[in-house]
């Protein structure tokens, strides 16, 4: 089945037809990965169509732009107010959206000097890694790609030529028959998912590899500490080697586009009982719940639409 696309894109300060939106072939981010992005979900709550932690999504896009030297030409109440315009005209509440800055058409060096441009698409989306992932759970496996070593690539950057690691690793998963890969870091020691941070359950307390591990500090991931710490759940940022994958109690995968996604096996080694755990589904109820009202938004993280 053809994708059906949104009739309208925000593409510098402007909304256009979908297929107006054009890039020239000779751009330096299509040649050479100089793009930074963010993904963000909206949703459909109790008082109406909001967006989650929007204005924390922006801020962390000027900083990728920062690391690779992008001045962005709009301001972030511009492209807040472009994500709500976006969301608007396209009709869309419970939606994925992607702001997206990068280099234009100019010079054809690494270096070389090019417009910033700036593009923000919004559309349906449901679960990342397919359907009934959230209830049911995925297989994994080890990946026999790592992540970039330190002071080479920066991870902590949401950089377009980063997911060239991502989809290395996404794909021989898919290639392999499972559902998504884990990365190791340079190290040896466990990293990250293709595209999602990575929790581990030990005896009731969350386990979560560090920043330090070649990974992006995602925004689920600290909304997660953040949700597990207020609740009374025990939450430890620290090393991990990959074997104890095949020995946690409980396994997760999360990011804005995966939301929750529970691991039941690793390398076909099932994980615990080979069914999301208790913890997995405390943790998705949390979450979860900022959207339908369960859990409060202490934190302001709803912003209407």
């Amino acid at each position: 089945m053809s994708p059906q696309y949104p009739d309208h894109i925000w593409h510098n300060g402007e909304l256009k037809r979908w297929e107006d939106a054009t890039v020239h072939v000779m751009a330096h981010s299509l040649h050479y990965g100089s793009s930074v992005f963010e993904g963000i979900r909206s949703y459909d709550t109790p008082a109406g169509p909001a967006i989650f932690r929007l204005t924390d999504h922006l801020k962390r896009l000027y900083q990728s732009a920062k690391i690779y030297d992008m001045a962005i030409p709009f301001d972030l109440a511009t492209l807040a107010a472009a994500c709500r315009e976006v969301l608007a005209v396209n009709g869309l509440g419970k939606a994925y959206l992607r702001p997206l800055a990068y280099r234009g058409l100019g010079g054809f060096g690494l270096a070389a000097d090019t417009p910033i441009d700036v593009a923000i698409a919004a559309w349906p989306m449901g679960a990342y890694l397919g359907p009934d992932v959230l209830e049911k759970g995925i297989d994994a496996c080890v990946s026999s790609w790592q992540r970039f070593a330190p002071n080479t690539i920066p991870a902590g950057a949401k950089a377009g030529g980063n997911y060239l690691s991502g989809q290395l690793i996404a794909r021989e998963a898919r290639r392999l028959g499972f559902g998504e890969g884990i990365a190791l870091a340079s190290t040896g020691l466990l990293s990250e998912g293709a595209g999602e941070n990575i929790f581990l359950a030990f005896d009731g307390a969350l386990h979560t590899t560090p920043v330090s591990a070649a990974l992006l500090n995602g925004i689920t991931r600290h909304t997660l500490i953040t949700l597990a710490r207020g609740h009374g759940i025990e939450v430890v940022e620290r090393d991990l080697p990959r074997e104890y994958l095949y020995l946690c109690d409980e396994l997760f995968m999360c990011g804005t586009a995966a939301e929750i996604t529970p691991i039941r096996s690793v390398d076909g080694k099932p994980v615990g009982s080979g069914q999301p755990g208790p913890l997995t589904r405390r943790m998705q109820a949390l979450f979860f719940g900022l959207f339908d009202g369960r859990t409060e938004d202490e934190h302001g993280w709803l912003e209407a639409v």
